[in-house]
């Protein structure tokens, strides 16, 4: 095949083979995620070069069949004739199940060369391949690779150039089948061998039995965790960072002196010193709430998340979480964008478009955006309450759990639609790519600063405009009959709830001057976090529900904060 004329080439193989790691082997960090035309499953494309030229690199979404039983896989199909050629990765430890779509690939007039991945597994699993067989009954250039290490992607480069145009007749699902059995007896062996430790602890993590308990173990590892590093990054290199940065501050402060324009930059002294939580300057809160107390959990989260991913713990927690997310409305892959969520709501509530039916997203957004805090959410909710005891903490997230399993079932009941079964596979476990890690990391947090530094810096300017003019005690005025009456709250809580809207965390941290006690803030913090999503999840909300379904989820969302703001106020004050 010539390569000079080839302008794109298709990644393409079964769910869980690898592919995102030999794309990233392939590309390197300039990537771009978008959905395909006329849907909402995502792909992902980046360039490469080979002998000097310029390749487009797509990830095509992962498809048993050429025969689509989903809409990721009738993307998958239509994407294949935008191809010049074709890599079809292989689970080398699966070859039989994957020979399927690898004979489907091979009746298309596309050249086509095969990339044997998770070579060194199938090998540690008693598997041998003859590749070399295999190339000769298949007609293309057969590679064995382990994506993880690089081992065999040169060579796999080195043989794009003799992928032919493949001259397979067309064959019907039992002679596939056929002749999927006849390549296997020439090809492969299998010895026996006895369970290694790691696949022992791989059946454990499926089990409900075993697997639940381990299931929680671990979340409650990887939180801690998150607060180990957060923490850690907060004392040892953001305060020493503030400590050097306040009498800079303090000089911008006296030289403004007082009025407007100072409160605006500098904010409110608190009894004549800066307190980067509560003087909402631009250059004080709106500096240190996404940089100091937001980004380090972020951080750690993201880099958790990816372990997590990447080691292949993430289709096991699906699969234990799926018998529970059923009664929702929804599957085991909803448990993905809670998980998100509680990193950012943006990516949660980018991730639904994983499920199946419109019910199903519909009802996993509409939970992610009432019951599940961000971590900067999250942080702030400790910062406040934490000094009070863990179990004001506890509180907040015992009412969100509530919150979010009732509303599920009530949700499963009375929206209409499907919702379909779970069918995914569950890859072995593999050692993360450490480079992968670090670049997957680093996209999720530089899209977390560019959406959330611009919105603090709006919300903390946006609500001294409002204090300026009088506009927040004229709203609390007109709210307080649901703010005091229903909620229990001091009408000063306008403001904060205003400004969730744009930052959550930001409006959690304006809840401290108000002089609430430790339950007051537990309502208002559980509040803050059911009556809207910050202004960056409402977007993305726009573009994944349309106007319609938005505007039932904000119903929904307006009457959970009543109820549940109302009841806490019973339950914690009483009457």
């Amino acid at each position: 095949m010539d390569l000079n004329k080839t302008k794109k080439i298709l990644l393409m193989g079964n769910p869980n083979v690898g592919k995102s790691v030999v794309f990233s082997r392939l590309t390197g960090a300039n990537v771009i995620a978008s959905n395909y035309p006329g849907s909402t499953i995502e792909f992902t494309k980046g360039l490469m070069r080979i002998d000097g030229n310029k390749i487009e690199l797509i990830d095509v979404p992962g498809t048993y069949s050429l025969e689509p039983t989903n809409a990721a896989e009738e993307v998958a199909v239509e994407m294949l004739g935008e191809g010049d050629l074709i890599i079809n990765v292989i689970d080398s430890t699966n070859l039989e199940r994957n020979l399927y779509l690898t004979l489907e690939l091979l009746q298309h007039n596309t050249p086509v060369v095969i990339a044997l991945n998770m070579w060194d597994e199938a090998k540690h699993n008693g598997i041998t391949i003859n590749p070399g067989e295999l190339e000769k009954l298949l007609g293309v250039p057969v590679v064995p690779i382990v994506a993880l290490t690089g081992e065999g992607v040169k060579t796999l480069l080195s043989r794009l150039k003799d992928a032919p145009i493949p001259t397979t007749a067309s064959q019907s699902e039992a002679e596939k089948w056929i002749h999927i059995g006849e390549i296997i007896k020439k090809v492969q062996k299998i010895e026996h061998r006895h369970h290694t430790i790691w696949e022992k602890i791989s059946d454990a993590t499926v089990k409900p039995t075993t697997g639940l308990p381990i299931g929680l173990g671990i979340i409650l590892l990887t939180f801690a965790f998150i607060r180990f590093i957060g923490e850690g990054l907060i004392g040892h290199v953001i305060e020493p960072l503030f400590d050097l940065y306040t009498p800079i501050a303090m000089e911008i402060s006296r030289a403004l002196g007082p009025g407007i324009l100072h409160d605006i930059i500098i904010g409110r002294l608190i009894e004549g010193d800066i307190d980067y939580v509560q003087s909402m300057g631009l250059l004080t809160t709106g500096i240190f709430v996404p940089l100091g107390m937001v980004l380090p959990y972020i951080l750690a989260f993201y880099f958790g998340l990816s372990i997590l991913e990447d080691t292949g713990y993430l289709p096991r927690l699906s699969v234990l979480a799926d018998t529970i997310f059923h009664r929702f409305g929804l599957h085991g892959c909803g448990i993905v964008s809670v998980f998100l969520g509680l990193g950012c709501n943006v990516p949660g509530a980018l991730s639904t478009r994983i499920l199946d039916t419109r019910k199903q997203r519909f009802i996993s957004a509409t939970l992610l955006a009432i019951s599940v805090p961000c971590m900067a959410q999250i942080a702030m909710v400790f910062g406040i309450l934490g000094s009070y005891g863990m179990e004001y903490v506890l509180m907040v997230f015992i009412a969100l759990i509530v919150t979010y399993v009732s509303g599920g079932l009530i949700l499963n009941r009375y929206i209409a639609g499907e919702s379909p079964e779970i069918f995914l596979e569950i890859p072995p476990y593999r050692r993360p790519y450490g480079k992968a890690l670090l670049k997957k990391t680093w996209m999720r947090v530089r899209i977390f600063l560019m959406e959330a530094i611009p919105f603090v810096f709006l919300g903390v300017l946006f609500i001294n405009i409002l204090y300026t003019v009088g506009i927040i005690d004229a709203l609390g005025t007109f709210f307080s009959p649901v703010i005091t009456g229903v909620w229990g709250l001091p009408k000063e809580a306008a403001a904060a709830l205003l400004i969730g809207f744009l930052r959550k965390d930001v409006a959690i941290g304006m809840l401290l001057p108000l002089g609430m006690n430790p339950l007051q803030l537990v309502i208002a913090s559980t509040v803050l976090t059911i009556y809207f999503p910050c202004v960056a999840t409402f977007a993305v909300l726009v573009r994944e529900l349309g106007i319609q379904d938005l505007l039932k989820s904000v119903l929904l969302m307006i009457t959970a904060a009543l109820i549940v703001g109302g009841i806490m106020r019973l339950v914690l004050l009483g009457l």
